[in-house]
């Protein structure tokens, strides 16, 4: 059947009527721009999505890439989509215009890309990993590099990769070994890097590789991490291109993702890998975490679109497939009726949308963060912006991943045996929502990244900060007429979340990293539990608002309010374990020895 991608409605609901995002077209840097540009932008991508991309997602599931003398081929029909994809402008869409770009926020630049993402997430990576190679050229690149590889990148005649992990190191980083020797203008690189997504392919002349690597004599651990770029084909004198010492030797076989290629790549087998600097020397993992935390923000994208295209399509099956009768209704011989029409199955589907839905908010919120912290009015309006996008960004990678693949899972109980198969689509999504759990950072160093890192950034202001927004949508739905018990039970659960968090930072103090993070994972949990529930009070709020003024669709409006409660009154709650989890510090995970195991 046709998929919607995403709820059409919903989508614009949330910018608009929740985050206002129509206001950035206020600020300078994208004052030329409105919302008119905005939904024409969504309205392109989204279009393209449904027609190009939808289509194409089974064929390249059924057919992966593969490795054929020495480089990697993709999926035919890749070849006729990259050229359109790129024809749009996606890859530099939130861009300068200097730098080639369209200059739109990354908020209208991620509502888009996530009708991409939804209608073949393997099609869109190519394009979202080449924007983020690009970004870290644009910002730590010399003037002649930038000169040299931008524009190809952001046209899409080259890809950009980012090549992190090792065998030996995993995620890891400050045990990468790939080794940096001087050589002049450039440097000559020798290692291995594994799992390195769309890191071959022939889509494009070229590949450019974001590569982290020790110069030599340089100290151990993450100081001694300096960043590289690296291309498949290396620039000659008269302005051709040539082998640049990169072999492909594997492929990555992979459950979910499929048409984008994992692979393996050797650097200077021959002593002959060429790379050359970006930015400093021994700040390579800084410099490597602009791209990373974007990516988590994209990867929290996929996880919404993925739950939401598995979403939709179970609601739409839901309500077509023929099966069983009211519990009331004893006559054997009475039509069956659509399985929307049994409890249990609303049930599966509320909580689906509460997931999704949720999550959207989530992404999109953080990604006007990311907005708001470079180009706000003030310094402070921007610092601010910059502690709640730290703090945001390890729960909008791992919520999505975590609870869409709940969310997945779902899907293929509502459609029962069919969804146990092949034949029907949610199988394969489940399978590709697993990978947003691991990729950028597993769910556990998120959970130690929040804990360990943002909560207690700059002495606890990011969590002030949060703790005030929380505040002011509890006020803002009070004043819409929300059900009180829901400010109420969000006003608590901010401030178990706050009391908590005192008294693990006293923990660690006294204890160390371990006594501190020895529940980390619990506490993202329910963090990300909190967060949503902020998410979905403030869309109670605005769908009281549109009620009132009579704006709005009364079906889509009345889904939200349900969707909110539940999550509010039913999944809020549920913190309160987690919580008594980490304050007693139960600790039978760190005291089981391997051997009991």
């Amino acid at each position: 059947m046709a998929n919607a991608l995403l709820d059409d409605r919903g989508l614009a609901f949330v910018l608009h009527d929740v985050l206002d995002a129509g206001s950035l077209a206020r600020l300078p840097h994208f004052a030329d721009h409105g919302r008119e540009t905005f939904d024409a932008w969504i309205d392109l991508c989204r279009r393209f999505a449904r027609d190009v991309l939808y289509p194409s997602y089974r064929p390249l599931d059924a057919e992966p890439p593969v490795l054929r003398d020495g480089a990697v081929r993709v999926h035919p029909a890749l070849r006729e989509i990259w050229p359109r994809l790129c024809g749009l402008g996606v890859i530099a869409a939130a861009r300068p215009f200097e730098a080639g770009g369209q200059q739109l926020p990354a908020t209208i630049a991620l509502a888009a890309n996530l009708y991409l993402m939804a209608g073949n997430l393997s099609a869109y990576g190519f394009a979202g990993l080449t924007s983020g190679a690009a970004h870290l050229l644009e910002a730590f690149g010399s003037a002649s590099l930038r000169q040299r590889w931008l524009a190809p990148m952001h046209e899409g005649r080259s890809a950009g990769t980012m090549a992190l992990t090792e065998p030996q190191a995993g995620s890891s980083l400050a045990d990468v070994r790939t080794r940096a020797t001087p050589a002049g203008d450039h440097f000559l690189l020798s290692g291995s890097k594994i799992f390195i997504s769309g890191g071959d392919q022939d889509l494009t002349e070229n590949v450019v590789h974001m590569v982290l690597a020790r110069v030599d004599g340089a100290p151990p651990g993450t100081k001694g991490v300096s960043l590289f770029l690296v291309p498949k084909l290396r620039p000659t004198a008269d302005g051709g291109l040539e082998p640049n010492d990169v072999r492909v030797p594997g492929l990555i076989h992979k459950i979910g993702w499929r048409g984008i290629p994992s692979v393996i790549l050797a650097l200077g087998e021959a002593g002959d890998c060429h790379g050359w600097l970006l930015g400093e020397p021994g700040r390579g993992l800084p410099h490597m975490f602009q791209m990373m935390n974007e990516a988590r923000i994209m990867v929290g994208g996929n996880g919404v679109a993925t739950a939401s295209v598995a979403y939709l399509e179970s609601l739409a099956y839901a309500r077509e497939r023929p099966q069983g009768r009211p519990l009331a209704d004893r006559d054997p011989l009475s039509p069956q009726v659509p399985i929307v029409e049994h409890a249990d199955v609303r049930r599966m589907l509320l909580r689906q949308k509460a997931i999704v839905e949720g999550g959207l908010a989530l992404v999109l919120h953080a990604a006007l963060q990311s907005d708001l912290a470079a180009h706000a009015a003030t310094p402070e309006a921007r610092r601010r912006a910059r502690l709640l996008l730290d703090l945001l960004t390890p729960v909008a990678k791992s919520f999505p991943a975590e609870k869409g693949f709940e969310s997945n899972a779902l899907a293929v109980q509502i459609h029962g045996g069919y969804g146990y198969s092949s034949e029907y689509l949610v199988e394969a999504w489940l399978r590709d929502q697993k990978l947003n759990s691991i990729h950028e950072g597993t769910s556990g160093i998120q959970g130690m990244d929040l804990l360990g890192r943002k909560v207690m950034a700059e002495g606890g202001a990011a969590l002030a900060i949060l703790g005030e927004e929380i505040e002011a949508a509890c006020a803002r739905a009070d004043r819409a007429g929300v059900d009180p018990s829901w400010t109420a039970g969000l006003r608590r659960a901010a401030a178990d979340v706050g009391a908590l968090t005192v008294e693990l930072a006293g923990r660690g103090l006294a204890g160390g990293p371990e006594a501190l993070l020895l529940h980390s994972s619990d506490y993202l949990d329910l963090f990300s539990t909190v967060v949503v529930a902020w998410m979905w009070l403030l869309q109670a709020a605005a769908a009281r608002e549109c009620l009132a003024a009579g704006r709005g669709g009364p079906d889509l409006l009345e889904g939200k309010l349900c969707a909110a409660g539940y999550w509010l009154r039913f999944e809020l709650p549920r913190i309160g374990p987690l919580v008594a989890a980490c304050r007693d510090g139960e600790d039978s995970h760190a005291r089981v020895r391997p051997e009991w195991l």
